[in-house]
């Protein structure tokens, strides 16, 4: 089974701790993991802002990129919905404007095979305990795009509950958008921040250390607003940490916070 990790801009440029424990955590479940280093953005904040036209050349690199896989792999539920929902849409366009099938075909060709994280591990390799390690207490935001397009369902949650040590907390209002958005956030500012406001007051009624989720895209936003918050507080601070890094952590390789 030939696997590779589409790490995604926000992870590669940012936060790279959670693609950096993806490989990690695959390759001790036996998996090779590949990077192709020719990958670039997925063309969402293009197709997003109404720029469809210049995500078409990320449509065709996508597919030349990860072609000869078996499943692509992203820590990254918005930009899996991406692929796999919006790229079968531009290449309908473009049939339906007369270009041809070639985009048509390239979304068909890689769109089956990506995968979030969480459906590749319980879907593909049929595991829900991962021999991960992490003693702390733990609420789980489901971000929109995985909760909505990919119906990521109970897979994540089943993996946390699997995870020794860990204590999960239900979050209130988990199905709330934490109000990032991508553009919205810099469209709306004040209803993207309120909105973020809610969902930490929540997470932080949880009495959780941790604030979990499987899109740093997400996390980006509740973190920046955490760290403002955590400034000066005498409580233990609530941090926003990837699916990802925390399935990875074990006895002997735990999790520190960055």
């Amino acid at each position: 089974m030939r696997v590779a990790l589409f790490a995604t801009c926000v992870n590669d440029a940012v936060l790279p701790r959670a693609a950096i424990a993806t490989v990690r955590l695959l390759e001790r479940l036996g998996v090779r993991v590949d990077f192709p280093e020719q990958q670039s953005c997925c063309g969402q904040p293009q197709f997003n802002t109404g720029y469809r036209h210049l995500t078409e050349p990320l449509v065709r690199r996508m597919e030349r990129v990860f072609d000869g896989y078996d499943h692509v792999v992203t820590p990254s539920g918005s930009c899996a919905a991406m692929v796999r929902d919006n790229y079968p849409r531009i290449g309908a366009k473009a049939q339906a404007e007369g270009r041809g099938d070639e985009l048509a075909r390239a979304a068909q060709a890689v769109t089956p095979r990506l995968l979030e994280l969480t459906e590749f591990l319980v879907d593909v390799l049929g595991v829900t305990d991962v021999g991960a390690y992490f003693p702390h207490k733990v609420t789980y935001h489901p971000s929109c795009h995985g909760l909505r397009m990919l119906g990521l369902g109970t897979r994540p949650l089943g993996l946390l509950r699997a995870v020794k040590g860990l204590e999960l907390a239900e979050l209130p209002g988990a199905e709330e958008c934490c109000g990032f958005g991508g553009t919205f956030a810099v469209k709306n500012p004040d209803v993207s921040a309120a909105m973020g406001a809610d969902k930490i007051a929540n997470a932080r009624s949880t009495g959780a250390e941790v604030l979990c989720g499987a899109d740093n895209s997400c996390l980006l936003h509740l973190q920046g607003m955490l760290r403002r918050q955590n400034s000066g507080r005498q409580d233990a601070p609530l941090r926003a940490v990837h699916l990802a890094e925390i399935l990875a952590a074990t006895e002997t390789t735990p999790w520190s916070p960055a």
